[in-house]
């Protein structure tokens, strides 16, 4: 009896070390067939869908606290004199975001489409303008810190970490290392989370097949080519463009890595925040500064928003376009400035790039009636379009931050 348990123990075990043997890529592109074969063939097998709920669930109840003792270990540590490559980071988090938006108002220009609207969403509070976004963030960053825990508002916890990390740089040793084994413990509790991706992944995409089905996408196959056509122009051809002029060396090794590693989970998890503990991990994995990506990924994860900004501009000029409103080059200019603005205050909007979408159509004169139809239209494709947007975010917030270390070391090499 005791060598029959002690054998299947045996068996379990070597199952689970030829499980992790396989890389977590192939494992999650497993999980990704399972989930969509299950979804069409027993879509009425919803408990499924449980896997994807606890998979984001866990990683959304993790983040807030591996942010904030990141973030603070990080600065408490931080010694005087040390460089660190946030400036360049903004920097790129910045024109990124800027450009995606270039090439969506450039997209839209080349490739014009209008749009059958619908009521339904007409009750839907959109923000009232750019000073309203940018008051939301400003308040964000005085929130109380317990209510930023509880309700992962990470301007709030990044502030306030910054300020603790500030603050606890002349503690104790004893103190700092406290910290710094509390990170550890999170980071080892990721690791586990994040082994459990492939089963989330699954979960996430029987939901998504199950419930909206193959052919529910089809008849807006159109603004849906447009959106993500701009937005793998701008994973494909502008960062690796970008990517080269800061590593001087092929840049596709590294834009495909973040796309695959980071790009594939956000699609499913459909959250840049529930994707910071991965893009930490891939982080760790490139060699980065972890002074530098405790910081640059939370804070991308809020502003860094490319995605959101092809979203922005694309609904925007396709709502003109169904107005009958011809747009110039100045305006279209303003709406490239505008859809970046407006998109890095996306993450503190209920209801995301979406529902700045009314911000960008009043810039053309659009009614807010009209435009709250076209953010409808917006949710209907919002399967696809908020899967991509998502995985352009979060992808390029390792990417860039990676671009600014070895831009910072190719630099000093020569």
């Amino acid at each position: 009896m005791i060598s029959e348990k002690t054998k299947e123990e045996g068996t379990m075990k070597n199952i689970l070390i030829k499980w992790n043997e396989i890389s977590l890529v192939k494992r999650i592109i497993g999980g990704l067939i399972v989930g969509i074969l299950l979804g069409l063939v027993v879509p009425q097998f919803t408990v499924i869908s449980l896997l994807g709920d606890l998979f984001v669930g866990a990683l959304k109840a993790v983040a807030p606290l591996l942010v904030l003792f990141l973030v603070m270990g990080a600065l408490a540590r931080h010694k005087e004199g040390k460089q660190t490559n946030m400036k360049l980071v903004v920097i790129l988090y910045i024109c990124g975001t800027f450009l995606a938006g270039c090439v969506a108002v450039a997209a839209s220009f080349l490739f014009p489409i209008t749009l059958t609207l619908s009521k339904g969403v007409e009750d839907m509070a959109a923000p009232g303008g750019v000073g309203e976004v940018l008051k939301t963030l400003l308040m964000n960053l005085v929130s109380n810190p317990v209510d930023a825990l509880v309700n992962a508002n990470y301007i709030g916890i990044l502030a306030w970490a910054v300020l603790l990390g500030l603050a606890l740089k002349k503690s104790s040793a004893g103190t700092k290392k406290a910290i710094e084994n509390i990170s550890d413990a999170l980071s080892q509790i990721v690791k586990w989370v994040i082994s459990c991706a492939p089963f989330g992944v699954m979960g996430l995409v029987f939901t998504t097949i199950s419930q909206q089905g193959l052919e529910a996408l089809l008849s807006y196959g159109r603004l849906i080519l447009l959106l993500v056509g701009s937005m793998a122009f701008v994973a494909f051809v502008v960062n690796p463009i970008i990517v080269y002029l800061g590593i001087r060396k092929n840049p596709f090794p590294l834009v495909l890595r973040c796309l695959k590693e980071s790009g594939i989970t956000a699609f499913f998890m459909r959250s840049s925040a529930a994707n910071i503990p991965v893009n930490m991990k891939l982080c760790e994995d490139l060699g980065l500064d972890e002074d530098t990506y405790s910081v640059s990924i939370p804070l991308g994860a809020t502003i860094n928003m490319g995605g959101a900004s092809v979203t922005i501009s694309v609904l925007a000029l396709a709502a003109a376009n169904t107005m009958g409103i011809q747009v110039d080059f100045g305006t279209a200019l303003i709406l490239c400035v505008l859809s970046a603005v407006s998109a890095c205050g996306a993450s503190g909007v209920a209801g995301g790039s979406l529902l700045l979408v009314p911000l960008a159509c009043s810039l053309f004169g659009i009614s807010n009636d009209v435009a709250m139809q076209v953010v409808g239209v917006g949710f209907i494709v919002g399967v696809i379009q908020d899967s991509c947007e998502t995985a352009l975010n979060s992808s390029t917030d390792v990417l860039y931050t990676a671009v600014a270390e070895l831009s910072r070391r190719r630099k000093q090499n020569t």
